[in-house]
């Protein structure tokens, strides 16, 4: 069986040989609405849980907006026109608009990459801002959050150009997250937006370790629980979340109350796109979604993270992913080549200071503990992955064939050509 996965830009066949049970699993969403721009409007002017976006931009002068950084393919560009007309609208002029780009702690965009974030017209028109989220003296402190049941709170520090503005929005999209449960709301503010001090923490192994951080969890979610504290700490007056169809069409637009529009965009999704598995399969040949987000083997975790819901213990997974820049961040790089085993990282890094993107390379230990992993990442060299380098593979046959070896004839193979934006669980599979 054949399947063209997300790769890159351009894709790349995928292909299984006979005597497997192989099943295609694609992105499953709901149908892209037949009028974006109405649908847009209609949204900002009859919100959930709140006034009407123009009704609370009057009387101000000031509003920032934070939105998604390249490695999202936020729809930015049809979202953020009827958004900008309302704030003019209501009296704050062009001047009065700062859009940041919430990178968290990813690197700044590019000029090039600006265009392509919010359009080449807003991008000569409004100041756009990236994020930095190691500047600590650019950022506002706002006091700690109340720790939940652990009693130790999270210093929060924000973006102080967020916080100056009289108004604060965020612009971002819905998918399942592989520690938040759902992308979109509270994350365009922390850790989008947030200094590293207060990320650091957010990212430690105690929220890392928890079970319900992970993809599709938001009931009992420890760090949803936390970044809504953030959110509110922040004052997340209006957010603006839209969810996506296998191409990139908008499907839903959820917006008004911060807390109130992204339940809605969550519950949507959950209704929506659950695909379900009858039992959990042998191998998972999935990907990282293709540009924007395998450009690093950094962002290919998360194909490999939600894949977990769909194979048995001890089973196979294959992450395809392009990784035209390579590993990622210097810490994410020096960390992963000096890996030597998963368990001495896990007990390594319990208790010593967190490092930057550790939390990554620890979400990748918590599923190669139980799972045999294996990677066709062309953009990273064989050596840049510590003890994993023997599962290394430059060519997709080479890759393919060495996670299918020794398998039992008839084995049940999943391709997943769409990564991380496929939402499916299997029912017996550990961690649903």
């Amino acid at each position: 069986m054949k399947a063209r996965f997300q790769f890159g830009k351009g894709g790349l066949e995928v292909a299984v040989p006979e005597g497997f049970r192989t099943r295609v699993l694609h992105s499953k969403t709901g149908a892209p609405l037949e009028d974006e721009a109405a649908a847009l409007g209609r949204a900002l002017d009859d919100p959930i849980g709140c006034a009407p976006l123009m009704e609370m931009a009057r009387g101000k002068r000031t509003a920032a907006i934070s939105v998604c950084d390249i490695t999202r393919p936020a729809p930015n560009r049809v979202t953020l026109p009827p958004l900008l007309e309302r704030l003019h609208a209501a009296g704050i002029p062009e001047e009065g608009v700062t859009i940041l780009i919430a990178t968290g702690l990813h690197r700044a965009a590019t000029a090039d990459e600006v265009n392509t974030i919010v359009g080449p017209e807003v991008a000569s028109r409004y100041r756009v801002v990236s994020h930095d989220a190691k500047a600590l003296s650019a950022h506002r402190y706002l006091g700690t959050t109340s720790g939940g049941t652990t009693g130790r709170g999270t210093p929060v520090y924000i973006d102080e150009r967020f916080m100056a503005a009289d108004l604060h929005i965020t612009l971002g999209f819905i998918e399942q997250h592989l520690m938040l449960g759902f992308s979109g709301g509270r994350k365009l503010i922390a850790p989008g937006l947030a200094a590293q001090e207060t990320i650091k923490v957010l990212h430690s192994p105690r929220f890392m370790r928890e079970t319900l951080a992970t993809e599709g969890s938001i009931e009992g979610n420890p760090l949803h629980a936390e970044l809504l504290e953030i959110a509110r700490m922040a004052r997340h007056d209006f957010a603006l979340d839209v969810t996506l169809t296998q191409e990139r069409r908008i499907s839903g637009v959820f917006a008004g109350d911060a807390v109130k529009a992204h339940a809605a965009g969550v519950r949507f999704v959950e209704e929506s796109c659950l695909e379900r598995l009858d039992e959990p399969v042998d191998a998972v040949i999935t990907s990282s979604a293709g540009y924007p987000l395998d450009l690093t083997f950094y962002q290919c975790v998360k194909g490999i993270t939600a894949a977990q819901h769909m194979v048995k213990p001890r089973g196979r997974i294959l992450v395809v992913a392009e990784c035209a820049e390579g590993v990622g961040s210097a810490e994410f790089a020096r960390r992963l080549k000096g890996l030597r085993d998963f368990d001495g990282f896990l007990e390594e890094i319990q208790t010593a200071p967190v490092e930057v993107d550790q939390w990554q390379l620890e979400k990748l230990a918590l599923v190669g503990r139980k799972y045999e992993l294996f990677f066709c990442t062309p953009g990273v060299k064989s050596d840049d992955l510590g003890f994993l380098e023997d599962r290394w593979f430059g060519s997709i046959d080479e890759a393919v064939n060495a996670t299918l070896e020794g398998l039992p004839a008839g084995a049940r193979v999943a391709l997943v050509p769409d990564g991380p934006y496929t939402f499916a669980r299997a029912e017996q599979a550990v961690g649903v």
